[in-house]
């Protein structure tokens, strides 16, 4: 579902740009495009309406990175992490590199079952957050098929369903890996929602089955943010939420030890920032990475792959 409507955004984007391209063309025609041929006057007003729309795209990322700011005043940053205009700069354009390739790319193939000959380790279950799909995994996925780490990333539905609903879906998924590669155990990786996700799973079928669950940006204690976004899980995700504080309750600390959670004290959907971590959990604290940027970033992927290794004993 989640890739039907990204196709559909494309498109309204892609007819966007046209929108804009003709109604420069009927309406603006400056000096500076009259010695140029038809087709690349035309190819000048078709990149205008591109840089229209890019211009938009990077003013929505900006808003996010304000409102999580605003809302994350509370959380200190360490000193290590303390952004300078340089990082600054990074940190925007790195995410608004990632969200592009993210939701213009990636998540128009799915990743489905990766099986590789020769597997090392435990396979590993890549469960992706709110409004995305497993092609949200593809970088993770190159390094784990470089490492020979058969893994599978499922596609959750329906998108607005509540948190809960998709732990038999999870369940279904760690015993068809197991069925496929032979293992007793998987790892779990979970982006966002998805490390809530691992842990409800968890909650209702216990340890037994997996050796490590590594979440990525997940709002332990929610998010601010969460309040726009439509769904159940959406609501269960809001900062302190009812059932965030049902879901710690249940756990024990046996539970709690066996999750690695990994977050950015900048990122600008989980806020507070510090809403990363996990007590009881082992916490590891980036900064100058934005929330969807955890999914590819060079230091992010190393410190995930780690993880795997140390779980699998590679």
């Amino acid at each position: 579902m989640i890739k039907r409507w990204i196709i559909l955004l494309l498109l309204v984007q892609a007819g966007a740009v046209l929108a804009l391209a003709a109604g420069l063309h009927h309406a603006w025609r400056p000096d500076w495009v009259v010695p140029l041929n038809p087709p690349l006057t035309a190819l000048a007003y078709v990149a205008a309406g591109l840089a229209a729309v890019l211009l938009l795209r990077a003013a929505i990322s900006a808003n996010n990175f304000l409102l999580s700011s605003r809302a994350g005043k509370g959380a200190a940053t360490p000193a290590a992490h303390a952004l300078n205009p340089a990082r600054a700069a990074s940190l925007f354009l790195h995410e608004f590199r990632a969200s592009l390739l993210a939701s213009s790319y990636d998540m128009l193939k799915p990743l489905g079952l990766q099986l590789q000959p020769q597997a090392r380790g435990l396979p590993v279950l890549l469960i992706h957050g709110y409004a995305c799909n497993s092609g949200y995994w593809r970088p993770l996925s190159a390094r784990l098929a470089q490492a020979g780490i058969s893994h599978y990333g499922i596609d959750l539905e329906p998108p607005g369903a509540s948190i809960d609903a998709y732990a038999p879906q999870v369940q279904a998924a760690v015993e068809q890996l197991c069925a496929a590669t032979g293992s007793k155990q998987v790892i779990i990786v979970g982006h966002s929602m998805g490390g809530l996700v691992a842990r409800a799973w968890l909650r209702r079928h216990g340890a037994g089955a997996v050796a490590r669950i590594v979440t990525l940006g997940t709002p332990h204690h929610g998010t601010a943010l969460a309040h726009f976004g439509p769904g159940g899980n959406a609501a269960q995700m809001r900062h302190n939420s009812a059932w965030l504080a049902a879901l710690a309750a249940s756990e024990a600390n046996l539970q709690r030890g066996l999750i690695s959670s990994i977050y950015s004290v900048h990122d600008n959907i989980v806020a507070p920032q510090d809403s990363g971590a996990l007590p009881g959990a082992r916490n590891l604290v980036f900064g100058a990475i934005g929330h969807v940027a955890l999914g590819r970033h060079p230091d992010i992927l190393g410190c995930t792959m780690n993880e795997i290794a140390a779980a699998a004993g590679l």
